[in-house]
Order: structure tokens, then sequence, then C-alpha cells
């Protein structure tokens, strides 16, 4: 019979308290009859105190939770809530089915959080949630991938993030987690208004996915995209805008000063916002039809702003593919060719 009552499904997840822990806390431990763990998205610490035996109800119950610092308690449906991301009941009720073997339903209530404000979970709001709940990248996944992908230039990489289990929502069958790199997009002033998911293959760098999960679309983007970015560096009167992430990365490992702007996509590239400060771009072009309408598209807009554009056309594919296939050495000096001269000393040399 379908379990229509959350707290029926908070109690058989409670009969199970440990395992549970287990998954969703990874990195707490079990001390006398508690879990301990630092925070209820899995931060390492112990401040977070979870009871693993006790009555079915009741402030002393199984499977009830407290954060010492912060004051913020729940169940364990709420543990699956902040570990893994999801925004909405009926996610986090389809998470805690196959977690307990139940067959999944489609009329489950989706009003377990209204009181703490529930949000759409493609929202600006959910991408705060999403990247509230990752951790910074250095010795995660995400180096493994970038480094994989012969990127290191690292530095001023706060925009991206690392969930170890980023609910992912297929075209069919259920729904599934996979490791995660999450990049926070954010507008001239600095606001976050969304993010961009690439789950990535827990085994590891592959060339058979470069360093992605083996899923339908490894790449998704939720929230408010349309002008803002992923930035790298500090905006100034130089910049560089491009599609992905990599891309752009890509770039700044032979132009490791350069402040950066990955648009997410060749639409986003062309309707990309300038800083008031900005008298020249250089626009890291994709070898495809896109990504030539995209650049005349955004030549058009910097001409009219009074912005010098120049276009950086890569060898092959992108820059990434560039880098990857040709070496660091060829890139540099493909580039070299392509910007200002005044900008070689300024940008480029500090990568030698």
């Amino acid at each position: 019979m379908p379990l229509r009552d959350a707290s029926e499904l908070a109690r058989r997840l409670a009969q199970q308290a440990e395992a549970v822990c287990r998954r969703y806390l990874s990195n707490g431990r079990r001390v006398g009859n508690y879990w301990l763990v630092g925070d209820a998205r899995n931060a390492p610490g112990r401040s977070l105190y979870v009871r693993l035996k006790g009555p079915d109800s009741g402030r002393r119950a199984a499977g009830k939770w407290t954060d010492a610092a912060t004051g913020e308690h729940g169940d364990l449906l709420d543990i699956i809530r902040e570990s893994i991301g999801l925004a909405d009941f009926k996610d986090v009720s389809d998470e805690a089915r196959g977690f307990l073997s139940i067959p999944s339903t489609t009329s489950e209530p989706n009003d377990r959080w209204e009181q703490s404000g529930p949000v759409d979970s493609g929202s600006a709001e959910a991408a705060a949630r999403l990247i509230s709940m990752s951790r910074p990248i250095p010795g995660t996944l995400v180096e493994t991938y970038l480094r994989g992908r012969a990127i290191t230039a690292l530095q001023e990489t706060g925009s991206l993030r690392f969930h170890p289990r980023c609910y992912y929502r297929p075209g069919r069958g259920p729904t599934e987690t996979w490791p995660a790199m999450i990049a926070a997009v954010t507008d001239l002033e600095g606001k976050l208004t969304g993010a961009h998911r690439t789950w990535l293959d827990p085994r590891g760098f592959s060339e058979a996915h470069l360093g992605r999960a083996p899923i339908e679309t490894p790449r998704r983007a939720m929230g408010e995209l349309l002008g803002p970015a992923v930035r790298f560096g500090c905006g100034c009167d130089v910049m560089a805008a491009g599609e992905g992430i990599e891309t752009m990365l890509s770039q700044r490992t032979v132009l490791p000063a350069m402040p950066a702007m990955a648009a997410l996509s060749a639409a986003h590239l062309s309707s990309i916002l300038f800083p008031g400060t900005l008298r020249r771009l250089y626009i890291a072009r994709d070898n495809d039809p896109a990504g030539d309408t995209a650049v005349a598209t955004l030549i058009e807009r910097t001409n009219a702003a009074g912005i010098e554009a120049i276009v950086l056309t890569p060898q092959l594919g992108d820059l990434n593919e560039d880098l990857r296939l040709l070496g660091a050495d060829a890139l540099r000096a493909f580039l070299r060719v392509q910007i200002a001269p005044q900008d070689v000393d300024r940008f480029m040399n500090r990568a030698a």
C-alpha cells in the first residue's frame, strides 16, 4: 500500500537509522547510541547528533537529530533532503522509498516543508540551497576531473563546488545520484542567480566520457541564466568570455591573470552582461555554427557599447580540446599571436 503519511516514511527510516546515516552522513561516525557529524549537509565534525535507538515517537525517538551549533533539528527525511540537495518533498520521498525499497508513487503530497519555504526545483533559491550543500573543490573529484582535462589553472575558482551525491532525474527511469561539479552563476553585482551541474564519473577521468558521468545529459543549469555567468577572477578593463567552464579554465591555464566569464551556452554567451569597467573583451569561440552565431551577436553588442572585441579561435573544436590534445605550450603559442601585444606581458607571461 502506498505510503502517503510523511511521519510513517520517517518512522521506517528511523528503524534503519544507522544505515541511513552511513549512506547520507558518510563523513560522520557512530559514538554509543548516536551518529555524530558536522551538519545536515554531511560536513565533517561533531556538532550534529542523530539518535540511533529509541521509541517510535517523541523527542527521544530514533532518527531524531539536533545540530548543537545552529539549533536546527528534524528527522531523517530532513537529513536526506539536506545531504543531497533536494528542493521539494516529492523528490525526498522518492529518494527515501528507493533507500527502503518501497515502490514509488505519483500521488505523494508535496507540502512537507511549506512552512520552512519550499522552492521551485529550477529556481535561483533552489540553486542557492544546492550550492550551500556543496563544498570547495580542492582534493575532490572535481579537481581530478579538471586535471584530467589538462586544466591546471585552479586559482580563483571559488565559484566551483563539489557535491558527492547530486540528484539527477533522467528522462525515463528512477531518479539517480551522482557526484557533481556545481558552478555558481552570478550577476554583475555578485548576486547568485543560478547554478550549473556537471555530473561526474565516480571512477575518475576517462577519455570515453571525458570524466563526466555516463548519463544522457551530464550537464544541466538551473535558475536565471540570461546575462549572468560563472566567474573566475575579478572583473576589470580586460576580460574573456566563452561558453563552457572547461573552455574558460583552459584559457586561464595559459592566461592565468585574465578574468573570465563562462556563459554556459552559445545563446547565453551572446547575451552576457558587461561590467561598466570593461574596455576589451576576448571571446573564446567554439568551432561550430552555434558558436559562430553567438560570436557575431556578441561583437555587435560590444561595438555598440564601445568595447573592443577580439575573437580567440581554437585550432580544434574548442580551447579545452586544444589544451588536451595539443598541449599547454601549443595553446600558449597559438593564443599569443591572437591577443593584443600589450596584454601578453600583463596576462600571459605569468604562466611561463
